[in-house]
C-alpha cells in the first residue's frame, strides 16, 4: 500500500522534501498546501497529480494523506502543528520544532494526547559520515567521550519567501534556526544532558546593507558556543556564515580517552585515530556513503534516509528516532546561547527549560 504524504509549506525545504519522497519506493505526495501561489506552482511542477491547497487546514481535513511534512516558516510551526496534532495524522516537522521553549512545550503536550508519530526533522544525524561517527561513539571505539567540537563555516542565509528569515522574531535567532542541528548532534554524541553554556556572537558582515520596510535584518552571522554537559563532557560550536570560501562546510569531532573521531562534509571523509596506535598525521581515513540513498539533495542524502526511518516508524508503530524532546532541547540550547550573548554570562539550562520536564 502506498504511503501518502501531504507537504505543508512548499518553499525551498518543502520542495526538498517532495524531491526526496518522489524517489522513495512506496511513497507518494498526494497533497500540498501553501498560501503563496508561486510556492504551490513549484510543488505542482514536481507532483502534478497531487491536490494543492492554499490553507493547510484544508489539506489536513482532506483525507488524502497518511502523514504530513510541516516545512512552513519557523514562527508558524506551533499554529500548524497544533492543527495537525488534533488529528491522527503522522507528522514530520522541519527544524526547529518551534522558535520558543514555551511553544515547544505546548506542542509536546498536544502530541502526548495521541498515538500517531511526531518526528522532528533534525536530519544532520543521518549524514553518512556523521552517522558513522555516532555509531563509533556508541560502540566505544574511542572510549569515554570527553570533548565534542562542531564547526560550520558556510554561506549566508538564503532568500526565503517574504524574507521571513531575516529577523530573529521569525526564526528564533540564528542559534535556534541554524544551530539546533548542531546542539542536537552534541547531545547525541555526548550521551548526556546539557547543564550550562556560554556564547559570544554578533552580526558583523551579512545583510547589513539590506532593508525590509525600513528595517535592517538583525540575525547574527557568527558565534562561538561552549557547552558543559552533566557528566563532564564539553562541547564547542564554531559558526561562521560568511565563510563559503572553504573546503568543508561541516566538521564534527569527538574525542574520547582512547582516541579521536572526525567527520567532514561535503568530502564525506571519516577518520579514526587511536591513542597508542596512531599519531599526528597517521590515522585511518575513508570516504563514507550510504548505498540506500537515491537522492542527495541539499543535505547529502540525509533527508532521504530520514524519510525511510520516518515511514518505517509510521507503518510499524515504533517510537520516532528523533523525538519531540530532542527538538525541545536543541531549541532551548539555542535560546540559552542567545541569552548568553545578550547578557554576557554563563546561562544554566535550568533557566530556560521548564522545571519537572522529563528529558
Amino acid at each position: 500500500m502506498t504511503f501518502r504524504y501531504g507537504v505543508i509549506g512548499t518553499g525551498m525545504m518543502g520542495v526538498e522534501h517532495i524531491m526526496n519522497i518522489n524517489r522513495i519506493d512506496g511513497a507518494e505526495v498526494t497533497a500540498y498546501a501553501d498560501p503563496f501561489e508561486g510556492s504551490r506552482t513549484a510543488a505542482a511542477s514536481l507532483v502534478p497529480d497531487a491536490v494543492g491547497f492554499s490553507d493547510h487546514r484544508e489539506l489536513i481535513s482532506s483525507g488524502l494523506c497518511d502523514a504530513v511534512v510541516v516545512a512552513t516558516p519557523n514562527h508558524t510551526h506551533k499554529e500548524v502543528l497544533l492543527d495537525v496534532l488534533a488529528t491522527d495524522l503522522h507528522v514530520l516537522v522541519e527544524k526547529p520544532l518551534c522558535t520558543t521553549v514555551e511553544d515547544c512545550v505546548a506542542v509536546i503536550e498536544a502530541a502526548g494526547r495521541r498515538q500517531a508519530v511526531t518526528w522532528v526533522g533534525l536530519e544532520y544525524r543521518y549524514m553518512p559520515p556523521v552517522a558513522r561517527l555516532i555509531d563509533e561513539v556508541r560502540r566505544g571505539t574511542v572510549g569515554r567521550i570527553r570533548m565534542v567540537a562542531i564547526r560550520e563555516h558556510r554561506f549566508p542565509f538564503l532568500v526565503k519567501v517574504g524574507d521571513w528569515n531575516r529577523f530573529n522574531r521569525n526564526t528564533g535567532g540564528t542559534l535556534v534556526e541554524k544551530c539546533c542541528h548542531f546542539f542536537d548532534l552534541m547531545c547525541e554524541i555526548a550521551g548526556s544532558r546539557p547543564s550550562r553554556l556560554v556564547a559570544s556572537g554578533a552580526q558583523d558582515v551579512n545583510h547589513l546593507d539590506e532593508s525590509y520596510d525600513g528595517e535592517v535584518p538583525d540575525i547574527l552571522d557568527n558565534a562561538y558556543v561552549i557547552v558543559e554537559f552533566e557528566d563532564g563532557v564539553r562541547g564547542m560550536l564554531d559558526l561562521c556564515m560568511f565563510a563559503e570560501a572553504t573546503k568543508n562546510q561541516e566538521e564534527v569531532v569527538a574525542v574520547g580517552d582512547r582516541g579521536k573521531l572526525e567527520a567532514s562534509l561535503p568530502d564525506h571523509v571519516f577518520k579514526v585515530g587511536l591513542r597508542g596506535t596512531h599519531f599526528v598525521g597517521s590515522v585511518i581515513e575513508e570516504v563514507v556513503h550510504d548505498p540506500r540513498i537515491r537522492y542527495q539533495g541539499h543535505h547529502h542524502g540525509s533527508s532521504y534516509l530520514e524519510h525511510l526511518d520516518f515511514m518505517a516508524a509510521c507503518q510499524t508503530g515504533t517510537p520516532p528516532k528523533v523525538p519531540l524532546v530532542s527538538g525541545l532541547v536543541s531549541v532551548a540550547m539555542g535560546v540559552a546561547a542567545h541569552r548568553s550573548i545578550e547578557e554576557r554570562r554563563w546561562v544554566e539550562m535550568s533557566e530556560v527549560l521548564p522545571s519537572g520536564l522529563s528529558l
